[in-house]
């Protein structure tokens, strides 16, 4: 495994694992939970890039937001499930960074550099919300069940959010081959299959490795937005395969309309609207990949501890109007695809449809509309959005 040691490697890491992964993503994304995508998951554990965000002090590269946003927007363009399934694994390196025990940092870091992800176990069903947890962590022993537990399947490491004795939120790191632990593949949706988000369940497994968590929202923090950039690199990425793979379509694949053909278009690209809708939605995939850009530049003058809490809003507002705008593009310009290059390109073989697919479930994550809700109350209001991991 090649040690990252820059920005610069970082990239060049990125665009490694992306072409590994161009061959395959069709199938994997045909296959969903009924293959794991092992092969994959190897080219990105084994490329370096799990460790780029462990401080130096740590051993590790040290490197920020912008590179994050940049490697993850890479790898999401060919394949957005595989770039999701580190997403928790960088959140949990940072909570790590900040709240961990040295104890605790020594261990898990070192295993972190050594291409060892570590998965999430954070959210629950059946409560008020997803954070509503009955997950229970008693004298050291961990029981509950989780959902959507992205990475959690082929991690080595869990980080599962739980109760104490006395109600405080934890997070308990437990090996993913502890006694107890069960992982299932019941990920059964219609995008973002390869991640395979399935079911953990916790039977009464012992957890020596434990984080007070609940401490990590009461300062001003910015562990969500650093969370959520990943989110929207993701969607940034995904615009951007659609837009590619609409733009190769045109050139190799399409033929102009009828009406198109009337008109004196001899090919697609020579049909007036195409060129419209086209020019559109590139504007806007490009405009994603500005305000990605501009978010992770104001998380890296903010820093991972920021100033106060206006500081704090700052970093979170700057990745949720990313987020939100990236969301929108990426569905529409994965449902535009189609607009431009015709029924053919609707054809099963193509699998062209996993980019609205893929869109559409991410962009769902968490709600865009409140987003848009807390810029608005802070832009009229000077209100300061939330401080919590969603935002």
């Amino acid at each position: 495994m090649t040690a990252i040691v820059s920005h610069e490697a970082a990239l060049a890491a990125a665009v490694r694992v992306a072409a590994a992964l161009a061959p395959g993503v069709v199938q994997r994304d045909r296959d969903g939970a009924a293959a794991v995508p092992s092969e994959a998951l190897a080219e990105l554990d084994g490329s370096g890039l799990l460790s780029l965000t462990v401080p130096v002090a740590d051993g590790g590269p040290g490197l920020g937001p912008l590179t994050l946003a940049e490697v993850t927007r890479t790898i999401a363009a060919v394949d957005p499930a595989i770039a999701q399934v580190p997403q928790a694994h960088y959140l949990l390196v940072d909570v790590l960074t900040l709240h961990g025990a040295s104890e605790v940092r020594r261990r898990l870091f070192a295993d972190v550099l050594a291409g060892r992800r570590i998965g999430n176990a954070l959210a629950e069903r059946g409560g008020k919300h997803a954070q509503d947890l009955t997950t229970r962590l008693d004298d050291g022993r961990l029981t509950g069940r989780k959902y959507y537990c992205t990475g959690a399947l082929t991690s080595a490491w869990i980080a599962a959010s739980a109760l104490d004795g006395a109600g405080r939120l934890v997070l308990a790191f437990v090996p993913r081959d502890a006694p107890g632990v069960t992982v299932d593949t019941d990920w059964d949706v219609m995008g973002q299959r390869a991640t395979i988000s399935g079911t953990t369940t916790f039977a009464d497994v012992p957890a020596e490795l434990v984080i007070d968590y609940a401490g990590a929202f009461e300062v001003p923090q910015q562990l969500g937005a650093r969370a959520q950039l990943v989110h929207a690199a993701i969607e940034v990425g995904i615009a951007e395969g659609a837009l590619r793979d609409a733009r190769d379509y045109l050139r190799e694949k399409a033929r102009p309309s009828t009406e198109a053909v009337r008109a004196g278009a001899a090919a697609a690209p020579d049909d007036p609207h195409v060129l419209h809708r086209y020019g559109r939605v590139a504007t806007r995939v490009r405009a994603a990949a500005a305000l990605l850009r501009e978010a992770a530049g104001v998380l890296d003058e903010v820093g991972l501890v920021p100033a106060d809490a206006a500081a704090a809003a700052r970093g979170s507002l700057a990745v949720a109007g990313a987020k939100a705008f990236a969301g929108e593009v990426a569905v529409e310009t994965a449902s535009e695809l189609f607009a431009m290059c015709g029924t053919s390109s609707t054809a099963s073989k193509y699998d062209l449809d996993r980019h609205w697919r893929n869109a559409r479930t991410h962009s769902v994550h968490d709600p865009a509309d409140w987003k848009y809700h807390h810029l608005a109350a802070w832009e009229l209001a000077g209100v300061q959005p939330p401080n919590h991991g969603q935002l």
